[in-house]
């Protein structure tokens, strides 16, 4: 955490000082607003949290509730959230607060009783070591209180506006703020009135029964298993011996997921409550507490349940589906206008809760389109931008299902349709990337470059998210994590690895990096040219070096200045830029680098958008050709 380079702050640096439309916000919702954010879950909240992080760019955020979420249905946040939450500042407190999965325990009838079961099989989550972050069980309500934190502590002071219900849009198309939005009061003094709202954009992060969705004709098509399941968060005393581990559970009698919840006390279940008469489906949803409860006790047979206290408890059944576009540009007007509303989450895309990917889809959801709003409404791309996150998001979306599909069909088979005793153990283990988010690996579009030159960076895969891993900031000589230092602050982050030469003090043109290093301050063509004039000369773009050699082999004086950015109205050196190898994790090996020199591009929401070598300055410059808004010599841009 970057603090003092604007003045003494004695205070919690992470309450940024307000800015832009940040000072003196007015209370009420005003009648005109860049981006109107329709919901306040996963997917809203994300994108409030990213867009307050522009000062320049007044972002609403409504909810028809009358205040904030006490409890949310979910829970399961995987190691690619935790990567997210850490860009946002929050992983280390609520990795703190959670409960960690580990381990997943199996269990199955017992071969000589088929009445009782038993722990066939234990399985390590994260086996492969996919990512340094846990994979963590909290509820979804914490979730969105830290987001809340950070949108508050933000330079915008951005706060939900409680209370107001979506009723209708319009997108005019006409005038700066074409979409007109029908909103009513659920609480307060003007309750059952009308209130309309005029914005330049608008984002539907409002649910499964999405009106946003309704309101620019996108339908969720597909398909329900006819499967029910209840599901209970509840605390209890069992001598089931694994109440504590997170289990797959199948007996004669139906099937059970066991989910601990953080707290050490608290739990949920899934319980099996069998096919669904399709001409009668009103019957299993009149499921009582006690029903489910009854059932979790047949399947745990012998052990026992005794449930003390009921936090909260729904039967639902199997559904996916998935709507056809992401945004209200129909098919035949692709290419001829760029968006103006958006879909986000649940109102997209629906599946079942046993996977845990329901919060975790949908927060990349609202990363992935709210800096793509933020640099489109500041003046740093064009709206063509926007375009991109129907495009990348809902091919997403369309794996997830097709995953979800088959995880939800196994645990729903009973054990002795299952061809080997261990299917379901094995695909648990063998599709672990996937279900920890690290599988998204987005096409080659204005965003994300070719891979023509992956072989120089095997390690970050082009679309794929920026893999942390260990380097040893030469400034202060900390050992850190690469990635870890990167914000969800709306820049772009160009990583240089450098080739095999030392920098050396007068001679910083002489090596590959350092010719980089000469072009990219220099030339006209740079993607750094394009920063405002008025703005820090890294308020768009986020530059790092990371040297071969130890921190003890490198002057800090020798490496390039645009390595070591002037910033903040004193104009202080900013030395957090610069690294060097651990001796213990070289990060050359690790992530398959090539010692002649490498360019990794990493977008704002932290996937590779291109790797380059050194001497491909030309390809740097046509890349971000179409992504940056070149303003004349001399003129400012406030960012």
């Amino acid at each position: 955490m970057q603090f003092h380079h604007h003045g003494y702050v004695s205070g919690d640096p992470r309450v940024k000082p307000a800015a832009g439309v940040g000072i003196n916000r007015p209370a009420d919702l005003p009648a005109e607003v860049d981006v109107l954010i329709v919901g306040t879950g996963p997917a809203g909240m994300l994108a409030a949290a990213q867009l307050s992080q522009f000062p320049n760019v007044t972002t609403r955020i409504v909810e028809r509730r009358s205040g904030r979420l006490p409890i949310g249905q979910a829970d399961g946040i995987q190691a690619r959230s935790v990567e997210t939450f850490q860009a946002f500042g929050f992983a280390e407190r609520i990795i703190a607060e959670a409960y960690r999965i580990t381990e997943m325990a199996f269990w199955k009838p017992d071969p000589a009783d088929h009445s009782r079961i038993v722990r066939s099989a234990r399985a390590v989550d994260d086996e492969m070591g996919i990512s340094e972050f846990p994979h963590l069980i909290v509820n979804q309500a914490r979730v969105l209180d830290y987001f809340a934190e950070v949108a508050a502590n933000s330079p915008t002071r951005m706060t939900p506006d409680y209370g107001y219900e979506f009723r209708g849009l319009e997108v005019t198309g006409e005038g700066e703020y074409p979409v007109t939005v029908t909103l009513g009061h659920t609480s307060g003094p003007h309750e059952g009135n009308d209130r309309v709202v005029r914005a330049k954009y608008v984002i539907g992060a409002d649910g499964a029964r999405s009106k946003v969705r309704d309101a620019i004709g996108c339908h969720l098509a597909g398909d329900a298993a006819n499967h029910a399941w209840g599901v209970m968060d509840v605390l209890a005393v069992t001598d089931f011996p694994d109440i504590r581990t997170k289990c797959a559970i199948q007996a004669e009698k139906g099937s059970i997921l066991l989910i601990p919840r953080e707290g050490g006390f608290l739990f949920r279940m899934y319980v099996d409550l069998g096919e669904v008469d399709p001409n009668n489906k009103g019957a299993v949803r009149s499921t009582t507490i006690d029903e489910i409860i009854h059932k979790a006790n047949e399947i745990l047979h012998p052990y026992t349940l005794d449930v003390r206290n009921v936090a909260w408890h729904s039967v639902y059944e199997v559904g996916h589906r998935l709507t056809d576009r992401f945004d209200d540009v129909l098919p035949e007007q692709r290419g001829t206008r760029t968006p103006r509303v958006f879909i986000t989450g649940d109102a997209c895309h629906t599946h079942s809760a046993k996977a845990g990917q329901g919060m975790n889809v949908s927060m990349q959801d609202g990363f992935n389109l709210a800096w793509k709003l933020g640099h489109v409404l500041e003046g740093r791309s064009p709206e063509s931008l926007l375009a991109t996150y129907s495009e990348e998001r809902q091919v997403v979306a369309k794996n997830l299902i097709d995953f979800d599909k088959e995880w939800s069909t196994m645990m729903a088979k009973k054990p002795e349709e299952f061809a080997n005793p261990s299917d379901l153990e094995d695909f648990y283990v063998s599709t672990a990337e996937f279900p920890a988010g690290f599988m998204t690996q987005y096409t080659p579009s204005i965003v994300v470059g070719s891979s023509d030159h992956q072989e120089l960076a095997t390690g970050f895969p082009v679309g794929k998210r920026f893999k942390s891993a260990p380097v040893v900031r030469v400034g202060d000589t900390n050992p850190i994590h690469l990635g870890h230092h990167a914000t969800a602050d709306g820049r772009w982050r160009i990583y240089v690895f450098a080739d095999q030469p030392a920098p050396v003090a007068g001679e910083q043109a002489e090596s590959g990096t350092g010719k980089f290093a000469a072009w990219l301050a220099n030339s006209p063509e740079s993607p750094l040219a394009a920063t405002p004039s008025d703005a820090d000369p890294d308020a768009w773009f986020d530059v790092k070096v990371i040297y071969q050699q130890p921190h003890t082999d490198l002057d800090i004086n020798a490496v390039p200045a645009v390595f070591k950015p002037q910033v903040g109205p004193f104009k202080l050196t900013d030395y957090e830029k610069v690294y060097a190898t651990d001796p213990n994790a070289d990060i050359f090996e690790l992530r398959g680098l090539d010692r002649g020199g490498v360019v990794v591009v990493v977008r704002p929401d932290q996937y590779v958008a291109n790797v380059l070598p050194l001497t491909a300055t030309g390809e740097l410059a046509e890349f971000f050709g179409p992504l940056l808004k070149r303003h004349p010599a001399g003129q400012t841009l406030t960012v």
